[in-house]
């Protein structure tokens, strides 16, 4: 029996993802999963740029919305909700498409995790009780003796992953490896298990920053601040990982009144173009993924174009 076909779209926030996968909707029998880390919490829609329901109504999502913002999410377990999705959409034979920008979730799809340093609940609880008493950004200094380069990585406000951080350092003796530094020779190890066609998509830097700029502020002028409020009146805590991604995190402050709202836009528009940067370097180590520009390619209809080409060259459709 031939491997099960298998489409993913990568690539940079804002760049287009969910815009060519739902024009892909309109010619093939597909059917999403939803790769990027915010858009699996419930009521975090705005900030996150979760498909809006006209998108969800033109294309099905499955891994979106699954978890409360106060809920623990990762990788693996991003993997098997994935591996569970991919089975059922092939089940009704239509073709599943992994989207999404989050390139530790495709690669843990696609090639699997590292085996994870054992749990060391003595040392959690420790630095529960440090982090408690002395606040998240103590805690992220600490890391930053142990580890700098993890540090560098992790917002001061991402309780939980900082600590995993140290827990996984003091066990190595020292700093922690990054997902993203792998050697080349892991990178370069097939996928098995599917008929893959992987593409990219991307834009030159500068038309790409005015694309973020320009939908930071359509965010804003959406309701972020609305959606900020609502979550923090229903009890989650500006301290959880998911309040501490870009946006969340500056209109907390500003409702905090530690920040003015254009100071935030400024602020959430700056680190939206470093988190593109960082996710384009990621994606470029994958020798798997063929690159669209989506200008050169004439936009989402163009790109769809040549995804639906790929697809059909690849015999991934019959």
């Amino acid at each position: 029996m031939s491997s099960p076909p298998l489409l993913v779209i990568v690539g940079p926030t804002g760049v287009g993802k969910t815009a060519v996968a739902v024009r892909l909707a309109s010619e093939l029998p597909i059917e999403a999963i939803n790769a990027d880390s915010r858009q699996v919490y419930r009521g975090m829609d705005i900030g996150t740029g979760k498909p809006t329901p006209d998108e969800q109504a033109a294309l099905t999502h499955h891994v979106l919305d699954v978890v409360a913002p106060d809920e623990p999410y990762h990788a693996a377990r991003f993997r098997a909700d994935a591996l569970a999705a991919i089975a059922d959409i092939s089940a009704r034979g239509n073709l599943p498409a992994v989207v999404g920008g989050t390139g530790l979730y495709v690669r843990a799809l696609l090639k699997g995790l590292y085996p994870a340093s054992p749990a060391n609940p003595t040392l959690r609880r420790e630095l529960d009780a440090f982090a408690g008493a002395f606040g998240s950004a103590a805690l992220h200094a600490r890391l930053a003796r142990l580890d700098p380069g993890a540090a560098r990585r992790l917002h001061p406000n991402d309780r939980v992953r900082i600590a995993r951080a140290i827990e996984v350092a003091v066990a190595a003796g020292g700093a922690s490896r990054d997902p993203a530094e792998h050697d080349a020779a892991d990178w370069s190890r097939e996928v098995s298990g599917w008929r893959l066609c992987m593409v990219g998509l991307r834009q030159a830097r500068p038309a790409l920053n005015r694309r973020l700029a320009d939908r930071a502020q359509r965010m804003v002028s959406r309701g972020m601040i609305r959606e900020v409020r609502r979550l923090l009146d229903a009890g989650y805590d500006e301290r959880l990982p998911s309040m501490g991604g870009i946006g969340y995190r500056q209109f907390c402050a500003v409702l905090a009144g530690r920040l003015g709202e254009d100071d935030a836009l400024s602020l959430m528009i700056r680190d939206t173009t470093r988190y593109a940067k960082r996710q384009m370097t990621w994606f470029a180590r994958d020798p798997e993924i063929r690159w669209i520009d989506v200008d050169a390619a004439g936009g989402v209809d163009g790109a769809a174009a040549i995804i639906l080409k790929q697809v059909a060259q690849e015999g991934l459709i019959e």
